[in-house]
């Protein structure tokens, strides 16, 4: 590697306004004149999930330390830049009018639900909260949603709705990602989930629940031509541990492919309040399914 890693990101710069231009950063990674991808004998696969704006420390759904995550990120990218095969990265992708956002309901008195309400199935039935469209619907969303033992349905404030700068990719994160896409010839594998109004989606494999019964079948089946799998991203309580589960429930019968799974512990971070449910569900990824969990200046890892 010719490019210095500053010359790339500017730490100073992570959740606000990029200070380095696209064309200029891939002048740099076009003069690598690094080994293509495709002649990689051990395919490495790492997955981004959701470093967007809106997750950042400033964002309209802020995850604290996400900073410092985006940080070890792009420092583990740059030094594994001639390792590292293919890039995915998820964006969360949002309408303001959706089954998750305030928006979508109202009370008796025709107020709306704060943020980080909890409306249940009872909530609904007793007439507390009502749809303003989609009733039916979205009673029938809730109820299916507890029924399999999901998380409850969780207003959201308004985040990474489509078009707006809250929904791309957070600048240092772009640039690293899209420099290692010119250097190493591979292209950028970028995964728009979560715009079905009637349903949650945090993992990138499938919604929480959905009467389309979508699932990503061929990105899972993809998987298996991967020698490891790299996981980082925001938050780390709630979309990177659905990711997770998605993929680790689908292999769950072959040990093989969840040995290769890592998740970069110090490149994501939860959402306030959820902290122990995510270290116990994580401590679970481990013991029952065997995936590996490191930090990102593992030596060994890669």
């Amino acid at each position: 590697m010719k490019t210095k890693f500053e010359e790339i990101v500017d730490l100073h710069a992570i959740g606000g306004v990029n200070t380095r231009k696209l064309n200029d950063l891939l002048i740099l990674a076009h003069s690598e004149n690094l080994i293509p991808s495709i002649e990689d004998v051990e395919k490495v696969m790492f997955i981004g999930i959701d470093f967007q704006n809106d997750f950042m420390e400033q964002g309209e759904l802020a995850v604290p330390n996400s900073h410092k995550d985006i940080k070890n990120v792009a420092k583990f990218i740059h030094n594994n830049l001639e390792k590292i095969t293919t890039i995915v990265v998820s964006l969360d992708t949002h309408q303001l009018q959706q089954i998750f956002h305030p928006s979508w309901w109202i009370d008796k008195n025709g107020e709306h639900p704060k943020p980080f309400t909890i409306i249940t199935k009872e909530d609904v039935e007793s007439g507390k909260w009502v749809a303003v469209d989609k009733q039916e619907e979205s009673l029938h969303y809730i109820r299916n949603l507890e029924k399999l033992g999901k998380k409850q349905l969780c207003i959201w404030t308004y985040h990474c709705i489509e078009g707006t700068d809250g929904a791309a990719l957070e600048g240092q994160f772009s640039n690293i990602i899209h420099f290692h896409s010119i250097a190493r010839k591979s292209a950028i594998k970028k995964m728009v989930k979560g715009q079905d109004p009637l349903s949650e989606m945090y993992g990138i494999i499938k919604p929480e629940y959905s009467q389309h019964e979508y699932c990503n079948d061929e990105f899972l089946e993809s998987l298996k031509l991967y020698d490891k799998i790299i996981v980082a991203g925001e938050a780390k309580s709630h979309c990177v541990l659905e990711s997770v589960r998605q993929i680790v429930e689908y292999y769950a019968n072959n040990r093989d492919i969840l040995a290769r799974i890592y998740l970069l512990d110090d490149c994501m971070s939860p959402i306030p309040g959820y902290e122990e449910m995510t270290e116990k569900a994580f401590k679970e990824l481990k013991d029952i399914y065997g995936v590996n969990i490191v930090n990102s200046t593992d030596l060994s890892l890669i």
